[in-house]
């Protein structure tokens, strides 16, 4: 480890916007991907991460040509020479001993990130493994389809060397990752290549199986299966997560997790002391006019890599600036239940804040009556009230005499600042622009009973969702659609 960081690595971001590894959105057009990284930049994720800007490795431009089916994986060529500039790029990063954040760009930059890891591999003879979370298998190969064309439907195929040579043995090292040192979490019951990884000897848990485990467990085990590797890398695809908490994706697929189960899952991965780094694929920009969807994955990211920053902040020396760190959003996951919570429920109780009394503090001078020398025994007469003659009769009624009001209940008081945990994707739609005045458990006019919001539990509200920003769902990782 460095000297300058305590034996603590310290996160370094570092931008991959390459789309090549998809198919256009429509012809003509370019995938919007490659704009991830700087839409999650505007949220201050370097700073709020206290990360060192590790800079950004360019793409070539995006330019599918005269491809046609049968003419393998469309600009392998260019794939294959940005993996490598990426996998230069991250060595040096893992050499001085950082934790590299990539922010991508599609699923193709596993690539680079596989053949970085495999070429430190080959120098020390030892293996590494990958956790790759995401929404899909992305292991279509010529040996199970007919034709192949979009790298990042075909990523997990690659890096296990399974394709053509110019993108499975680059610096002819393949495979970059064994297929028992890859753990597959996330995808779907109904994905098509879920018998073919089974098959090759690649672990998996698809969602239902991880909610019934719990993201916990499946972090444990997950890094249990990899425990005889040098370490691994953490793949996550945006994807992963349910459309109607995330459409922004380029190929969004019914069943996903929530924001909750996801910041729980990856903060467990990266706490791992043999997690070596994390990349993020997919987030597609262009779907997101208003930066919703960039604000709230930003958010979901410094949630889940807090066991990082939080540690290297508190490896520092008081006296020092730790940047960003230190401000961060302060965030609770909630855990994922069977049934439904109500909302008050899960906000935390409120603490009144007195106000600091300064004991040396003078105030007004107050005039004091004169108090006439007497003996211990001798009675002092108490002055008149000027009041004391008026008579003011005080109605009582039986009912409702010497009523106290009752104080505002903790668990459902201040509503109207965010608590930590609960975020708006979690809440709804309109819950940050508008927020709800504080609820009793009953009606304060006629004592009826209040039914309390309730929340799924997944990481969204139980309803129909959002719909995309614009119409037309491209599925981005087959060729042509």
């Amino acid at each position: 480890m460095t000297a300058d960081n305590g034996g603590v690595r310290r996160i370094a971001v570092l931008d991959a916007p390459s789309n090549l590894g998809l198919q256009a959105p429509t012809p003509g057009s370019v995938p919007g991907c490659a704009k991830a990284p700087g839409a999650l930049r505007d949220h201050d994720l370097v700073a709020r991460l206290g990360a060192v800007d590790a800079g950004c490795v360019t793409a070539p431009r995006y330019d599918p040509g005269e491809w046609a089916p049968g003419d393998g994986v469309c600009q392998a060529g260019d794939i294959a020479g940005y993996s490598r500039a990426l996998a230069d790029r991250l060595e040096s990063l893992l050499s001085a001993d950082r934790f590299p954040v990539v922010l991508g760009g599609d699923c193709s930059i596993l690539l680079g990130s596989a053949l970085a890891l495999r070429r430190r591999g080959s120098a020390t003879g030892r293996r590494y493994g990958l956790v790759f979370v995401d929404g899909h298998t992305d292991f279509r190969h010529p040996g199970n389809a007919e034709f192949v064309g979009a790298a990042a439907g075909e990523d997990l195929a690659l890096v296990t060397g399974r394709g053509q040579p110019v993108l499975t043995d680059m610096d002819s090292l393949r495979p970059y990752f064994q297929p028992s040192d890859v753990v597959v979490l996330g995808i779907r019951d109904s994905d098509e290549y879920k018998m073919d990884i089974t098959a090759a000897g690649i672990a998996s848990r698809t969602v239902p199986v991880l909610r019934a485990e719990g993201m916990p467990r499946t972090a444990a085990w997950a890094a249990r299966l990899l425990a005889d590797t040098a370490g691994f890398w953490v793949h996550l695809d945006a994807d992963v997560l349910d459309p109607t908490v995330l459409p922004a994706v380029d190929a969004p697929s019914d069943g996903g997790i929530g924001y909750g189960e996801l910041e729980t899952l990856l903060a467990d991965l990266v706490a791992a002391p043999n997690c070596l780094g994390v990349e993020v694929t997919v987030f597609d920009p262009d779907y997101d006019l208003t930066g919703r969807y960039a604000a709230e994955l930003a958010d979901a990211l410094v949630a889940g890599l807090r066991p990082l920053w939080t540690r290297w902040a508190d490896s520092r020396p008081r006296s020092a600036s730790v940047s960003g760190a230190v401000t961060a959003r302060a965030r609770v996951t909630l855990p994922v239940t069977d049934g439904p919570q109500p909302a008050h429920l899960l906000r935390p109780a409120a603490v009144g804040t007195p106000r600091a009394v300064d004991p040396d503090a003078s105030g007004p001078e107050l005039p004091q009556p004169d108090r006439p020398a007497a003996d211990a025994d001798a009675a002092v007469a108490t002055p008149a009230r000027p009041d004391a003659d008026l008579t003011v009769p005080t109605p009582t009624r039986p009912d409702t005499d010497a009523t106290v009001p009752e104080p505002a209940r903790p668990d459902v008081d201040d509503l109207s600042e965010p608590l930590p945990g609960l975020r708006a994707a979690d809440l709804g739609e309109g819950a940050a622009a508008a927020p709800e005045p504080p609820r009793p458990d009953v009606d304060p006019v006629d004592g009826a009973p209040v039914r309390a919001d309730a929340l799924t539990g997944l990481g969204w509200p139980g309803s129909d969702g959002d719909p995309r920003e614009r119409p037309g769902v491209p599925t981005g990782l087959g060729w042509p659609v």
